[in-house]
Parts: C-alpha cells; structure tokens; sequence
C-alpha cells in the first residue's frame, strides 16, 4: 500500500518547492487555515497532505525566513504550527519573530524531543500546545480544532473589542498590551491572561479558570493535581515583571491567596 507521500510525490513526478508549497490565497474562507513550518520535507508534506484531508487550508514552509515573509506581505492564518528544531531561525525564535510581526495567531509545536523542558519553554513564551510528531495527523487535527474553536465556537479575533482600564489599552486586532502607550512585549499566554483580568476588573479569577483560558478546559500540566498552579503563578511574575519594566510602580494585579489573581478595579468618582 503506498504512504501519502508516495502518492504525492507519483501523482506530481516531483515534491513541491518547500518555500511555495500550498500558499493560501488571501480570501475570506470558512474553513481553519494553518501555516505550517518544518525543514524535514517528507514530513512536512505528509503533515500538509494529512491536514488537508481533514479539512484545513495549509500553507507549508521549509524553514521561518519563508513564513515571516508570507506574513509581512499580508497573509493571515487561523494558527501556527512550527517545528522546535529547525536551522537558521528554530521555533522559539520564530515565534517571537511572528509576534514582532503582529501575528497572533495561536501557535502549536511539533517536536521529536519528549522532554519536559521543552514543553514548559514552549508554553511559557505563549505557545498553546505542544505536540509528538510520533502521534499522527489525527491527533493534531484534534489539537488544532481545540486551539482554534475552543468550545465549539470559532474564535474571531478580528470582532473581539479593544479593553482601555486606566494606564491600560489592549489592541484585540494585534493581540497586544500597552501600558502609558508602551508596547508590554507579552506573549500570547500572557496576553490572554491580562485580557481576562482586565476585562473583569475587580473580579476574582481563579488558578484554573487563569490556566483554562489559554489551554482547554480541564488541561493537565505540572506535578501533582494543583500542579497548573505553578505555571500560573511563574507566569503572573513574568507578566508583573514587564510592566514593572515601563513602571517600577505597576500594582494592578492583585493575588488572592489559594485562590487566584484580580486586576485592580478603576477608582470611581465621588
């Protein structure tokens, strides 16, 4: 029985070029668009080929210099999905080179590397997910559609409203923060984050609600059943840490004990 690849590769008589395989146009679709990044072209083009099937529009890039120029000629996407190592730029790099971009767009990487290190590197700078190429295009299908749809209703960025709290404004568009004008330079995680904060201040939110909103419902992660509480909190010192960096006086996230964090309701008027 021929792989996907074989298939491909018999039906073309040649591989596609990495850097132009499958580029989407640039039209409204219905259907979830992934860009997709790994120098391993066999692999890539059966992740290509696989996503297709499933339904995604995929546009597929050899290495992040290729992707990164796709974006700053205005293309958009739904998600990202980018390999961790890669030559030139590996994935970390070219994540935070998206988000210097503008792009927001959730982002999952694919790795070989079954470390946990690796994992907890990947989410702290933003990533949703971070997935084995050993598990298959299926289960990947699977992780897309939870980064991407959530509950089962499509996020759409582009409807979502700016927040303006005092000193705060949040761009929905760009997905980012700014304080006194100032880029925050947070990354996605830590920018959903604020953005639930900020946009109930004055209202408690808990460890696992604060986790939930930029995995999935009931995501597992850390050691021992509280164990998101952990990540939580190393996030909550990196977010205070960047605004601290434009403010040494920043105070607006206030942490309530076993129990989660609020962003400091505005003053009202007497």
């Amino acid at each position: 029985m021929m792989t996907i690849l074989q298939k491909v590769v018999a039906a073309s008589g040649a591989e596609p070029e990495p850097a132009q395989a499958a580029n989407l146009p640039k039209r409204v679709t219905d259907k979830i668009r992934v860009v997709l990044v790994d120098d391993d072209d066999g692999f890539r083009e059966v992740v290509r080929i696989g996503l297709m099937d499933n339904g995604f529009e995929v546009s597929a890039f050899s290495d992040g210099h290729a992707l990164l120029r796709h974006l700053a000629e205005g293309a958009t996407a739904d998600i990202a999905v980018l390999d961790w190592k890669m030559p030139f730029i590996n994935g970390l790099e070219l994540l935070g080179r998206m988000r210097n971009q503008g792009a927001a767009m959730p982002t999952i990487f694919l790795t070989g590397m079954r470390d946990t290190d690796y994992e907890a590197k990947a989410l702290d700078q933003g990533a949703v997910d971070f997935v084995d190429k050993t598990r298959g295009t299926d289960i990947l299908t699977k992780r897309i559609k939870l980064a991407v749809e959530g509950d089962g209703v499509r996020v759409k960025p582009n409807e979502a409203e700016d927040i303006k709290r005092g000193r705060l404004l949040m761009r929905a568009k760009v997905g980012r923060a700014y304080w006194d004008g100032v880029d925050v330079n947070l990354t996605v995680t830590e920018y959903n984050i604020v953005r639930m904060l900020a946009s109930k201040a004055g209202e408690h939110a808990t460890y696992r609600a604060l986790y939930d909103c930029v995995h999935r419902e009931g995501f597992i992660a850390g050691a021992g059943e509280n164990g998101y509480r952990t990540n939580v909190r190393s996030a909550m010192r990196r977010i205070r840490d960047k605004f601290r960096a434009i403010d040494p006086t920043f105070s607006e996230i206030k942490n309530y004990p076993s129990f989660g964090y609020c962003w400091k309701p505005e003053p009202t008027a007497d």
